[in-house]
Parts: C-alpha cells; sequence; structure tokens
C-alpha cells in the first residue's frame, strides 16, 4: 500500500477484506463481483474479483482525507483501460511497433443530482517506430464501435462519447 494509505487506516492484509474472511472470489464466464468494505469515514475498500484492491475516498469536504480516487472517477479510469486494452492488443496483432500508448480522458458530468456523465473525450497519443495512421484509426474506431465494453455502455446510457488520436512517430 501507498504511504498516504497506510496513514490513513490501520494496514491489513489483504486477505482480511475479501468478504470478510470468507473464500478469495473466482472469475465466472458472464459475471463478475466486487466486495466494498467501508474502513470510515467516506473511505471505502474495493476488491475486484481478481483479487486487486483499490482505495476509495471523498473529498475532506464529505468527510473523506482525500486518499483513494471518487467512484466516478474510477468509472472514467475504467473506460480509459478497457478502450486502452483494446487499441493496444489490436496494434500488437496488426505488427505495429508501438512504444508507448497514452489514453487522456476528459469528462463532463451533469450540474443536477445524479451528476451522470453528458460527455466524455479520450484523446490517445500513440508513440512508435512506422506506424500506420490507418491501423491506428482502425484500432481506436473498432474499441469504440465494437469491442470497449465500458464505452459502450456508458453509451447507451446516454453519454456523448468522442475520440480523437495522434501519432509521433519515433
Amino acid at each position: 500500500m501507498g504511504a498516504c494509505l497506510e496513514a490513513a487506516v490501520e494496514v491489513v492484509p489483504i486477505s482480511d477484506y475479501r468478504y470478510h474472511g470468507h473464500q478469495p472470489m473466482t472469475e465466472s464466464q458472464g459475471k463478475m463481483k466486487a466486495s466494498i468494505r467501508w474502513v470510515e469515514e467516506a473511505m471505502f475498500i474495493a476488491e475486484s474479483e481478481s483479487g486487486h484492491v483499490v482505495a476509495i475516498d471523498g473529498p475532506p469536504s464529505a468527510g473523506g482525507r482525500n486518499v483513494g480516487v471518487r467512484p466516478m472517477e474510477m468509472v472514467l479510469m475504467g473506460m480509459g483501460g478497457c478502450t486502452s486494452f483494446d487499441v493496444m492488443s489490436m496494434l500488437r496483432k496488426s505488427r505495429q511497433d508501438v512504444t508507448d500508448c497514452v489514453a487522456k480522458l476528459e469528462a463532463e458530468r451533469a450540474d443536477e443530482i445524479p451528476s451522470v456523465f453528458t460527455k466524455i473525450h479520450i484523446h490517445f497519443i500513440v508513440t512508435g517506430r512506422g506506424l500506420k495512421e490507418a491501423q491506428v484509426k482502425r484500432a481506436i474506431d473498432l474499441s469504440a464501435e465494437k469491442y470497449c465494453s465500458a464505452s459502450i455502455m456508458l453509451g447507451r446510457g446516454g453519454v456523448e462519447i468522442t475520440h480523437d488520436y495522434e501519432i509521433i512517430q519515433i
């Protein structure tokens, strides 16, 4: 755990967070599970089915200590991770010599409660040697239209999702 998290909560072995000591979760086809445990005030520990742990916390104004991500930040990061995974997978399969890929996401939220996302823009910066623009564009388009479950789910929920890219040849 990071120093900030250790300072905010008692360090407990990860296994102790698993469903209050029950058996670890296992991955299952077509289903997904997570466990969210309240720690204190506005802080929670989230554990994925695959055993990864993330601290979720609120700002001090909401009783938090600002030692973890906010839930909506997690949604945005999850979408970015999902589409980045797809894009890199397709670029590797098309034998593109990618040395770096960064997805920068910007989101707008509704002013009223619930403050859902209304717009998300993803800007990809793909760096490599001899990259073909058509392959980069195709990978990003296929992720957005066919493969990225998170992007497609949010889009079906009414979020306007746009993307663009830049290629840096080295």
